[in-house]
Formats: C-alpha cells, sequence, structure tokens
C-alpha cells in the first residue's frame, strides 16, 4: 500500500483543524443500551456533554481506570475474523472491543456456539458484528435463511410486517451470538438492483427509507441487537464504489435534501452511524474521504450542519482495509490513526493482521498528542454504553 505526498498534506491539514471533540450539543438525546450477554434494552438518557473522565468516583471514571492505554485503544477497534481461532487469539492477546463476521469467516463461530470461548476471552463485554441487511448482503442466510432486499421489502411488505419479520431475524441473530448488525442501510437511492447500493437502498423517497429503517431499527432495538446506520452523509448518488476506488458524492447543498434526510429524521434512534468513503465537496477536504475527515465527523456530531440533534452514539468507519478509496490512498496503520483523529469512536477493518501494529501506532498517537487522551476515554465510554458494558450514569 502506498501514500502519495498530495493525500499525506492534505490529511495533515485535515486533522489540524478539527475542532469536535464528540461532546457538543445541549440537549439529551434518547439512546437504547443493548445488553450483548441478556439482550435486554432500555432507554437511556445520555447527557450532551461527557465529562465522565473527569469526575471523581462515578460509573464511567472506575470503567476507565480498569484499562491500559493499549486497552482502551483496542476497544475502539473492530476486526475481521477467520474463525473461532482467529478471534479467540486477537481478543485474548490485544482485547479488542469487536470482531467482525465476513462472508469469509468459519461458519462454525457462530453455527457451533464457539462464539461464547472468543467472549470469554474479553475483558469487556465483546461486539460482535455482522452485515446483514438481506437480499445480497447477507452473511447469515445460511444460518437464519433468506430475507428480500431492502428495494424489494419496501415495494411488497408495509413496514409494520417488515418490523415483525425483523423481530424474528433478530432474534435469530442474537441466539448465534450475535450483538451488532451493520445494517440499516439509509442510502437514498435510484441506482440500478445491481450496483454498489441499488437493490440495498428501500427507496429514492427520503420518506420511504426514513419508515422502513425505523421499523428495522426498533425492532433490533426490542430484542438487543445494535443497529449501525449507513453510510453517512450517504453513499446513494455517489460516482462510483468505493470497494474500487474513490466516490464523489454530489455537493454537500445537495445531500441536504435528499441523502441526509434519513440520518436527520434518525439520529435519536438508538442506531450508530457508520461514515462512508466518500468525497464531498464542500464538506471534505480535497482526497480525504469521510471516513478520515474531520469535518464529516463534525457535521454528524454536531447536527448543526444539515439540521439535525447533536449525536451522541458512536461513529464507526467503513472497512479501513479492503475498500480501494482509503487502500489507494493509505496503510492500515494510517488509516485507523487518521479516523481516530478525526473523530471516529471505532475503526472498522476485515483482518487481524495488523492489529498489534496499529495500537503500536495509536499508543504513538496519544503519547505525541496527535490523538488527545481525553478524546479516547469519551470514544471508550460511548462505545462501552454501546454495547451494554457501562450502566448509563
Amino acid at each position: 500500500m502506498r501514500k502519495t505526498p498530495i493525500v499525506l498534506l492534505a490529511i495533515l491539514a485535515a486533522v489540524a483543524t478539527a475542532c469536535s471533540n464528540g461532546d457538543s450539543g445541549s440537549a439529551p438525546a434518547r439512546s437504547v443500551t443493548h445488553d450483548p450477554t441478556t439482550g435486554s434494552s432500555a432507554p437511556a438518557t445520555t447527557p450532551a456533554k461527557a465529562p465522565a473522565t473527569t469526575a471523581k468516583g462515578d460509573c464511567g471514571a472506575d470503567f476507565l481506570a480498569k484499562l491500559t492505554t493499549r486497552e482502551k485503544l483496542a476497544q475502539l477497534l473492530t476486526v475481521g475474523v477467520t474463525g473461532a481461532d482467529d478471534a479467540t487469539n486477537v481478543v485474548r492477546n490485544s482485547q479488542v472491543g469487536g470482531i467482525f463476521v465476513g462472508g469469509w469467516t468459519d461458519r462454525s463461530l457462530l453455527a457451533d456456539g464457539l462464539i461464547t470461548q472468543v467472549k470469554a476471552a474479553a475483558k469487556v463485554p465483546l461486539m460482535v458484528t455482522i452485515d446483514e441487511e438481506g437480499g445480497r448482503v447477507s452473511r447469515a442466510k445460511d444460518l437464519i435463511g433468506a430475507a428480500p432486499s431492502a428495494r424489494v421489502t419496501a415495494q411488497t411488505m408495509t413496514s409494520q410486517q417488515f418490523h415483525d419479520a425483523t423481530v424474528t431475524r433478530g432474534r435469530a441473530l442474537k441466539d448465534l451470538g450475535v450483538t451488532v448488525d451493520f445494517a440499516p442501510d439509509v442510502d437514498v437511492s435510484s441506482q440500478p438492483d445491481d450496483s454498489v447500493i441499488g437493490d440495498r437502498s428501500f427507496s429514492d423517497d427520503p420518506a420511504v427509507v426514513t419508515e422502513y429503517a425505523d421499523a428495522y431499527i426498533r425492532a433490533m432495538n426490542e430484542v438487543g441487537v445494535g443497529t449501525v446506520m449507513k453510510h453517512f452523509p450517504g453513499h446513494g448518488s455517489g460516482t462510483g464504489d468505493s470497494h474500487t476506488g474513490a466516490v464523489r458524492t454530489p455537493p454537500l447543498s445537495q445531500l441536504q435534501t435528499v441523502d441526509l434526510v434519513p440520518f436527520r429524521n434518525l439520529i435519536n434512534s438508538g442506531a450508530a452511524v457508520m461514515v462512508g468513503h466518500l468525497d464531498v465537496p464542500d464538506l471534505t477536504t480535497p482526497n480525504v474521504p469521510a471516513s478520515i475527515s474531520p469535518q464529516a465527523m463534525s457535521l454528524l456530531r454536531d447536527g448543526t450542519g444539515y439540521g439535525a440533534a447533536p449525536f451522541q452514539g458512536p461513529i464507526f468507519t467503513d472497512d479501513l482495509g479492503g475498500m480501494a478509496a482509503i487502500t489507494s490512498r493509505m496503510n492500515i496503520e494510517d488509516a485507523v490513526e487518521a479516523a481516530l483523529v478525526a473523530g471516529a469512536d471505532n475503526a472498522l477493518w476485515i483482518t487481524t493482521d495488523a492489529v498489534p501494529q496499529v495500537l503500536d501506532r495509536l499508543e504513538q498517537a496519544v503519547s505525541s498528542g496527535r490523538l488527545p487522551a481525553d478524546r479516547v476515554d469519551t470514544s471508550v465510554l460511548r462505545m462501552a454504553r454501546y454495547k451494554g458494558a457501562l450502566a448509563p450514569c
């Protein structure tokens, strides 16, 4: 993997302008706390400010005190695994916050209950994540059955029927040991079915996307499986596929009335948000996609730039290790650091190979001040609350 001097300069310039530590806003936002052990979910009010890292004797400070700096940083990583042995090793040795079950993962991890031994190796409750949208993005269909694509769903089912079907599928995922589903896709798109978004989108109408995505999130909340809306600030009108190269969206002003509408409507739904590898005119610095852009993270976190409430939940990146929109620009160590410095709470990529090197780099970033320690603490607590590892306080 290589990095061009132009991109290096662009990233340094973008990081230098970062102004948000994820604590902006004035009003409390409703969220849902998910317990990955019991599957229970309950409404929680999270303060807009997050002073838990400084208050003496509170649950946040007590939680943080149990973790080393390296363990805190590891909680901000979710990595793809090949099977039970790979997952157990990376959790035991590095204490990553989450693992990702992909199409390449040995099915016995979930099918034979081997995920239990992986979770037992974790010091902090482990996120077990998957891409289970239905349609062609369905990593568990061989275990829980197939489901129609989002587009077909919106054309053939009412949102209440979809909610009820999702409750059933959510319970099946939970029974397998999954705690977080990287869905729903809230992109607004009229692309052909087989294009990068295509039938993964419920509709080209933001109101329809909102209605069906809301049904999905509510259903998963009910069964205790976390959800993640994607791909902020909107992939539905992008110029290409971020798996194969850079993607340019319409200008931010055009996204306001279409692509950003579902995010605006559902920002307090309890779902996390995944930021895409998208170059957005009038928002991101040239050659710095949204997933590593301080401006994009601030837009989501603050909300004011697109008329939304401040976002209190976790911000995930899209895959930083297997998509050319990132890998053609930088290696995984650079990408993870850039994403967390920009304001993401969790960096996702699809292998465990580079975890020690990434953690070495992140420790250096904290020591040098490039990644402020209080920013790390805020993200650790945000992730802990999301996955039910920390009671609201």
